[in-house]
């Protein structure tokens, strides 16, 4: 089989319309609120930390999964379904999986840099070296590129001998497993295997990060204190729950009877919504991210004020 066809979003046409002008508003949107994270943390040097520059990368992986899935669902949707070669079915499986996997791996640094600076902030300057910092972004990019090879691999040495309509609106490992002929038990070992270091790993590290950052944090003995240490690691916290959250509800415990339209639902949330959602929290929770926002604007429309509505 050299093709396969996706179904999409099935509905009536004024449906599949307002779907297509939300999802490229969200794009869109998705689009220019990563690349303003980008090119803040690039031009203002109140903003060369650690923490922003792994920021930047949480930023381009979330332009590279909806890049890879969001073009050819708007496709779909203007024209109630289409076909994906065989290659452009495993490529696109294999850039999703990598940026899931990416992600999963950084935001276990940005837990660790956020436990090095509340537990050991004397340290935090001499252990957070700019040269640490990129030694591990390039090994989150590394591990998280070369470890979805050993899905894809297995993935494409299925055989597909039956009907080759996908009920989904990407190509996935699940929807690939259920319309193949052939034993599927050496790609479901495979992941398991591979979900120890790119899940199970990174998520015990970052419950122990967290719950050594809430010790410390107790430990405070001011209110101001307290706050102002919760502060620098509350975006993050957010973005790491939503991301588990939906990483959880839509592949390891989805409910028992679950239709297909509750399962696209769920993987819309994860895939399309979520790297939406990043650089919002980030952005309107941080006063450094605001404060970079208004010297931007100022510098580059000098005659932009603010101004009060006389009386």
């Amino acid at each position: 089989m050299t093709v396969f066809f996706l179904i999409g979003f099935q509905g009536s046409q004024w449906l599949r319309i307002f779907l297509f002008c939300l999802l490229l508003i969200v794009y869109c949107g998705t689009l220019c609120g990563n690349l303003l994270i980008i090119t803040l943390v690039s031009t203002s040097k109140n903003l060369h930390t650690p923490m922003y520059f792994f920021l930047t990368q949480l930023s381009i992986s979330d332009i590279l999964l909806p890049t890879d899935i969001v073009p050819n669902m708007l496709h779909l949707l203007l024209y109630n379904g289409g076909t994906i070669t065989f290659a452009g079915c495993m490529t696109q499986l294999y850039f999703f999986g990598a940026s899931e996997g990416f992600e999963c791996l950084l935001l276990t640094v940005m837990s660790y840099d956020r436990y090095v600076a509340i537990c050991n902030p004397l340290r935090y300057t001499s252990i957070m070296t700019h040269e640490c910092c990129v030694k591990l972004a390039a090994t989150c990019w590394l591990l998280g590129f070369s470890m979805v090879l050993i899905d894809n691999l297995t993935t494409s040495r299925l055989q597909f001998c039956g009907l080759n309509i996908i009920d989904h609106f990407y190509c996935d490992l699940v929807p690939l497993q259920e319309i193949s002929c052939s034993d599927t038990f050496i790609v479901k070992l495979a992941i398991m295997l591979l979900s120890i270091p790119s899940v199970i790993i990174p998520t015990i590290i970052i419950i122990s990060s967290y719950a050594n950052i809430v010790l410390a944090i107790l430990r405070i003995p001011s209110n101001t204190g307290r706050q102002k240490a919760f502060s620098t690691c509350s975006s993050h916290l957010t973005v790491v729950s939503i991301f588990y959250w939906t990483l959880f509800g839509v592949y390891v415990a989805p409910t028992k009877g679950e239709s297909s339209s509750i399962s696209k639902i769920l993987s819309l949330l994860y895939t399309v919504f979520t790297p939406l959602i990043n650089p919002i929290i980030y952005s309107l929770r941080n006063k450094d991210i605001k404060e970079a926002i208004d010297k931007t604007i100022k510098k580059h429309l000098p005659g932009f004020k603010k101004t009060r509505p006389s009386c």
